[in-house]
């Protein structure tokens, strides 16, 4: 059997999930793997048969997207090149995680395809989503078209969702609480979120997408992106705070941390987390301003834990994805 999976490269939760999905497609046959986007930092390990330019924004540095930025990395002309260009008649099962060129090339050359990934969650009218953003389901409708849809979410809203595929590294952490809390807000500089957290009552590990070097200032420290630093620091810690993304709160909610949710400016699709995130109890704070040491002060002595059940179901819907929809 042959796979070609296509996955997003914008952000690191589409990557990490495929670090754990790959290794149990390749029980089935041949996997040929292609990732498009521009903003990752974590990498999969086995070789890609294409990394194309896709469509990314770019995050800015005070919570929302760099859009000129994000205009000034587009090719449009690339991105039309490449959905035409892919071969995909030797294919026994396509794959998608939110990847425009294979889901476009799909829809082009009439091939099936199969959205294994978070954001085909929202096909189901039941997914929480914020009314006054109902402009934006576009996004959800056409970035990623894909024939069939299995979708992770925090809770299972429809039939087809499933609750979020939790990576074996995590799942094998042990855990302890050091008092320290973890930080991922990738759409925020360091400076900025120095300049918050160096007067509230905790200790803070920060990891950065603008630092090269990790440093100390008071009660913060900040590193550079790291997969292993950072699951060390989560797995030690008392809670995160963390943008509106989905596998990072999954995976601290699964190892019993408290987490605090900020979610992009003008990014419907972290908007749309944020709010199933709070009906789980987590807290949640639109954007940050000079009241944000106190409400970090107030999470910060709030005793409340939520609890979820996000059970290791990977294997089996691989297994029913395989057996369901290969040709």
């Amino acid at each position: 059997m042959k796979i070609l999976f296509g996955i997003q490269g914008t952000g690191n939760g589409h990557i990490s999930r495929a670090r754990e999905i790959v290794p149990l497609l390749q029980q089935y046959g041949q996997v040929d793997l292609i990732v498009s986007g521009t903003e990752a930092e974590v990498s999969l390990s086995q070789p890609l048969l294409h990394k194309f330019h896709g469509f990314s924004f770019v995050f800015g540095k005070n919570g929302g997207v760099d859009n000129w930025a994000t205009f000034k990395l587009m090719n449009l002309r690339q991105l039309w090149k490449d959905m035409h260009s892919l071969p995909l008649g030797d294919y026994d099962l396509v794959i998608n995680d939110f990847e425009p060129v294979t889901a476009w090339a799909c829809h082009l050359q009439k091939v099936p395809s199969v959205s294994l990934s978070h954001q085909c969650s929202f096909v189901s009218p039941k997914t929480p989503r914020p009314k006054s953003w109902d402009w934006a389901e576009w996004l959800f409708k056409y970035y990623s078209p894909t024939t069939y849809h299995i979708g992770f979410h925090f809770e299972r809203y429809d039939d087809f969702i499933h609750t979020p595929v939790i990576r074996s590294d995590i799942r094998r952490l042990e855990t302890s609480n050091l008092g320290h809390y973890s930080v991922y807000l990738p759409a925020y500089s360091d400076k900025t979120l120095l300049k918050y957290l160096r007067g509230t009552d905790a200790e803070w590990h920060i990891f950065s997408k603008r630092t090269k070097s990790p440093y100390r200032e008071g009660n913060v420290q900040v590193f550079p992106v790291n997969n292993d630093g950072f699951n060390n620091s989560l797995a030690s810690s008392a809670g995160l705070l963390t943008g509106g993304g989905f596998e990072g709160p999954a995976e601290a909610l699964f190892l019993g941390k408290k987490v605090m949710m900020i979610p992009m400016k003008g990014q419907y699709e972290q908007q749309c987390n944020a709010l199933s995130a709070s009906k789980l109890g987590v807290k949640v704070v639109s954007t940050i301003t000079d009241e944000f040491p106190l409400q970090i002060n107030a999470w910060l002595a709030d005793p409340t834990r939520i609890n979820v059940n996000f059970p290791d179901e990977t294997a089996q819907i691989v297994d029913n994805m395989v057996k369901k929809y290969a040709r």
